[in-house]
């Protein structure tokens, strides 16, 4: 009876047929589950260029774009000993841990981020607001800060292409009048700078470069539109008698207007000549404060002595009225008595 029944390997091998048999069964009747295991394809991300056409054809000619590439750039960051910190607003991607960046310049991804395969229609993130350009734009936003423009919430975007960087308006002045209204510009449309072509720009921002020009680079933008004495001295420098230039004024105000009028050449002929070292920026701006204060003494010292002589004049005809002689009093009396009784 022992001899007739199967042995150990027989029924392990019955057993497997019947386990592969289960499992082919199963897969016959759910092919789709063989196929979910598969993993799905990773979406292919596209070169921005190749859809924003017209986006990167204005951005390759942008700052952003020759950040890095840039000759002055190239030339300060050489000299300074190519510090690594530099590369944080002059290349994409930037890892201060290894150095590693992924392009040289500004790209989008700097201001956009990671795009993903499933853009479009997936709406790609925009950091481009006034607080995330002034991480590189330091010196801007710092001015910036200081204006109106930061008050009532006047940002980059709403002066500046963010993508070629340039002005909205061709025109300056025409991109001023875009918020600033005519009717709120009163006298100065009548002014003498607006008859002389001289726009908003020329005097609210108005950048003077430091007399020495830091390792970095970094100087004034003038996106603080103030206008200080320095601003005038820079064109007015002849007519107030300062007797010295800022660079690249040295003709004063006839390089503003590109023209002179007789009395601005008598005023010029009549200054002293320049020094023979270059007074600095600070002292020239000294030098016209004094000059305002001045005036303003002399105006103040003219009208203090005009009002003694005006009102002196007024106190001695109403003190010669009240003490009129009294014969005189009497006089005007009888004579208004006879001519009631007659």
């Amino acid at each position: 009876m022992n001899k007739l029944a199967p042995s150990k390997p027989v029924y392990a091998f019955l057993i497997a047929v019947a386990l592969i048999g289960i499992v082919a069964l199963g897969f016959a009747y759910h092919p789709a589950a063989a196929q979910e295991e598969e993993p799905e394809p990773i979406p292919e991300v596209k070169d921005c260029g190749e859809c924003h056409i017209d986006v990167a054809e204005s951005w390759s000619h942008s700052p952003h774009a020759h950040a890095y590439d840039d000759p002055y750039f190239q030339e300060r960051w050489q000299g300074m000993g190519t510090p690594s910190e530099c590369l944080a607003c002059h290349t994409t991607n930037y890892t201060p841990s290894t150095g590693e960046y992924s392009a040289e310049g500004v790209y989008c991804e700097a201001c956009h981020g990671k795009v993903s395969g499933d853009h479009p229609p997936e709406v790609v993130e925009i950091r481009a607001d006034t607080e995330y350009c002034g991480t590189c734009h330091t010196t801007t936003l710092s001015e910036w800060h200081q204006t109106e423009h930061a008050a009532v919430g006047v940002g980059c975007m709403d002066c500046h292409d963010p993508h070629s960087q340039r002005n909205l308006f061709a025109n300056s002045d025409e991109m001023c009048i875009n918020c600033h209204q005519e009717e709120e510009m009163g006298e100065y449309l009548n002014d003498l700078h607006v008859q002389k072509d001289i726009g908003c720009v020329d005097c609210h921002a108005l950048v003077i470069p430091p007399e020495i020009i830091p390792d970095d680079g970094i100087v004034p933008t003038g996106h603080a539109f103030n206008i200080t004495p320095a601003t005038c001295v820079a064109c007015h420098t002849d007519a107030l008698h300062a007797g010295f230039s800022l660079p690249g004024y040295e003709e004063g105000a006839k390089a503003a207007s590109n023209e002179a009028g007789e009395g601005e050449e008598e005023v010029a002929a009549a200054a002293p000549p320049p020094a023979e070292e270059e007074i600095p920026p600070e002292q020239q701006v000294q030098a016209l404060e004094a000059a305002l204060a001045s005036r303003n003494l002399t105006n103040l010292f003219q009208g203090g002595v005009t009002g003694i002589v005006l009102g002196g004049t007024t106190a001695w005809i109403i003190a010669r009225n009240i003490r009129q002689h009294p014969s005189e009093r009497r006089a005007t009396v009888e004579d208004e008595d006879d001519e009631e009784e007659s």
